[in-house]
């Protein structure tokens, strides 16, 4: 009787539904353009975007003194942690900056009042011109892959409402997952901007699913397909995204590379089973209702 339910409900509001996701991308897009206007860029970028200093300081410290003591010195100051995984000691904390490695550390070492060598830390430079290179070839990977995806989807499914649905989909889950990331402040690495590549194979997989259990099977009505595919999608993503979240917990103290990575795509698999099982549905629904 539930089930009944549900699907009388679907059947009568699904087109209404298509309104909370796009108030949800006006907002993110929005958003997004503001902070471009602000900022002059699409993220926040770390040291390894836009070049500068890293120097990793072995030892105990605390990280509030720091940072209040050195940020006149040093310039787009970030500090941050490093903790061994089974005792959460701290071993050493990682000091970022965008002046040059001689500078960074000459005053460093004046601070500390003694001399940084290989035995107490390491140090890593990376120029400007170089970031900004790499940057951008980092960009137009995220593009080339989203063209490609959506060349592919084309191919498969050769209609043009249930492919663009799912490159809508997956587009919103990009888009709403940036908006989210700038919001928190988070300072992309080039493993941030990996993670949007991942999230491009992430965001398809259940549209596509769910296109072909609606488009090339005919077993039962187009609410039954729908409710077989949203099993199987919720499982696929639902198991993703719990197997990430134990990750995330993992590494968080330990590695911020892996904790960015998984961050985001966190925040877009949640995403994800909202423009799938949302826009993307009512779309096709729409698309087939409409056929009739």
């Amino acid at each position: 009787m539930k089930k009944i339910n549900l699907s009388e409900f679907h059947d009568k509001n699904y087109k209404k539904l298509l309104l909370i996701p796009l108030i949800l991308f006006l907002i993110s897009i929005s958003y997004i353009f503001i902070f471009y206007s602000q900022n002059g860029d699409f993220i926040y970028k770390d040291i390894s975007l836009t070049g500068g200093t890293a120097v990793t300081i072995y030892g105990s410290f605390d990280i509030d003194k720091l940072y209040t003591d050195l940020s006149q010195e040093l310039p787009e100051l970030n500090i941050r942690s490093i903790y061994d995984l089974i005792t959460q000691e701290q071993k050493a904390v990682i000091i970022e900056t965008t002046l040059d490695g001689k500078s960074a550390k000459e005053r460093l070492q004046s601070y500390l009042n003694y001399e940084l060598t290989e035995d107490n830390s390491s140090l890593e430079f990376t120029g400007s011109v170089l970031s900004d290179s790499f940057y951008q070839q980092l960009i137009l990977a995220i593009f080339v892959a989203f063209l490609f995806m959506a060349i592919v989807v084309f191919i498969i499914f050769r209609t043009f409402v249930p492919s663009l649905a799912v490159i809508i989909s997956a587009f919103a889950d990009i888009l709403m997952t940036l908006a989210v990331v700038d919001i928190l402040g988070i300072k992309m690495s080039s493993a941030g901007i990996v993670a949007f590549l991942m999230l491009i194979g992430y965001s398809v997989d259940t549209d596509i699913l769910l296109t072909t259990r609606i488009l090339k099977r005919n077993e039962g009505s187009l609410n039954h397909r729908i409710f077989g595919a949203f099993k199987t999608g919720i499982t696929m993503t639902l198991t993703s995204l719990f197997a990430i979240l134990f990750a995330l917990i993992i590494v968080s103290s330990f590695s911020i590379v892996l904790t960015q990575i998984f961050t985001i795509l966190v925040i877009g698999l949640g995403f994800d089973l909202f423009n799938t099982w949302i826009t993307n549905v009512s779309i096709l629904k729409w698309y087939v209702e409409g056929k009739k």
